[in-house]
């Protein structure tokens, strides 16, 4: 009678032929139906450990010496936790000022960030050989701007952010936000980097109007242009349609987008300014660049303040003295109803309010704290202290003390007038 056995049985009862009755190894494996080197290693094992080491065991390894440590993994998720914009480099690069050893490399690094979830698997693209890569000796020695939006409030509205970094050291000098990035905010923004900072030698930026009036219809030098003239510095401008010239404050934007920009909303333009604050901080004085050798961008950028040049203070705004005004809301025809009496304000601003200030014999029309009009007063001087009692408020006298015509200002801050 046949009798099923075993596979541990079947392997024991090989070896005691091969020890006790003296078989040939080669015989015993074709009689079992298995290779010769199978039957030797019956015989080793079963020298070795005996009956127990004729079972099959799990060929997964007991260690593995080069497992990531549990504490370096953890230090790992919470050094991308708290900062989201760190990338495997500079995370090695904290671990190892951080005093770990050894420190992983940056596939593992990258690997344990995949595995928790903090980073998204990318196929990696390739880097353009035919890129020029270059930057100047020292700092100070060129500054590039620029303005980027990304800066959400909750009213709703964007706001931007003109910024600069030195072109030498990755130094943050500009960072001011701003509701539009107008030729006034953009030539603010511009003063106060001088005044903190110090005059540089050059200042590149793209061929925007608040820059440049280069592409514009007027002759005449915009405000940035002259405070650039007057400061001894030379504007550099880009070729049209080169993004990569500026390369460096375009990096920036990136870096600004991914560690502070995404996901927030800002209660209002001092909140957002007030946090950007903080973040340059970091970004200045603590947090490592790869392209400087994984050190802070103030190393370099501290080098230049000895020798720093300050600025001449640019053009202040025009003075305006205070006068009685209020709001009215422009009708779908461009007019609005003051005293009794229709004044234009333009169809452009159907549907806004406008602000009315009232100058002696004068009427001006103000948006957004704007000049858009000015107007000969045409409503009985009795019923002026009627329509300004709706909504009366302390307002500032434009400057205009001449007769004025109407005109729609651009998304750049311009007008045209008299073919200019």
């Amino acid at each position: 009678m046949l009798v099923e056995m075993g596979l541990v049985e079947q392997r024991y009862q090989a070896v005691l032929e091969v020890l006790n009755d003296g078989a040939k190894v080669t015989e015993v494996a074709r009689r079992y139906g298995v290779s010769r080197s199978a039957v030797h290693e019956w015989l080793v094992k079963y020298a070795g450990h005996g009956l127990v080491g004729l079972v099959d065991h799990s060929s997964k390894p007991s260690s593995c010496p080069h497992q990531m440590d549990p504490v370096v993994e953890a230090q790992i998720v919470e050094l991308r936790r708290e900062h989201p914009g760190w990338g495997p480099r500079t995370i090695g690069y904290r671990l190892e000022r951080e005093g770990f050893v050894p420190v992983p490399g940056r596939t593992s690094i990258y690997r344990c960030l995949v595995r928790h979830g903090l980073i998204t698997p990318e196929a990696r693209r390739r880097k353009r050989a035919d890129y020029k890569r270059w930057e100047r000796s020292r700092a100070m020695e060129l500054w590039q701007m620029d303005v980027v939006g990304g800066v959400r409030l909750i009213d709703g509205s964007e706001a931007k952010v003109i910024t600069g970094v030195d072109d030498h050291s990755r130094f943050c000098v500009s960072a001011f936000v701003v509701a539009r990035a107008t030729a006034r905010p953009t030539c603010d923004a511009l003063g106060l980097a001088l005044r903190t900072h110090g005059v540089p030698d050059q200042i590149l930026t793209d061929n925007g109007k608040v820059f440049t009036g280069r592409f514009g219809k007027g002759t005449g030098e915009v405000l940035f242009d002259r405070i650039c003239r007057e400061n001894g510095i030379r504007h550099l401008l880009t070729a049209p349609r080169s993004p990569t010239t500026t390369g460096k404050v375009e990096r920036f934007h990136k870096t600004l987008r991914r560690e502070f920009l995404n996901g927030k909303t800002f209660a209002s333009l001092e909140d957002a300014q007030a946090q950007l604050d903080g973040w340059v901080r970091i970004y200045n004085f603590e947090r490592p660049h790869q392209s400087l050798g994984m050190a802070a961008p103030w190393d370099r950028f501290r080098l230049a303040q000895a020798d720093r040049v300050e600025p001449t203070e640019p053009p202040p705004a025009p003075e305006a003295a205070e006068a009685s005004g209020t709001t009215r809301r422009v009708g779908s025809g461009g007019l609005i109803s003051f005293a009794g009496v229709h004044y234009r304000a333009g169809v452009w601003l159907a549907g806004e309010n406008v602000t009315v200030v009232c100058d002696g014999g004068l009427v001006h029309l103000q948006h957004r704290g704007v000049l858009i009009a000015t107007h000969a007063r045409r409503h009985p001087i009795d019923k002026e202290q009627v329509g300004l009692r709706r909504g009366q408020r302390p307002m500032k006298r434009p400057s205009a003390t001449a007769p004025s015509v109407t005109r729609k200002v651009d998304s750049s801050g311009n007008v045209s007038f008299a073919g200019t």
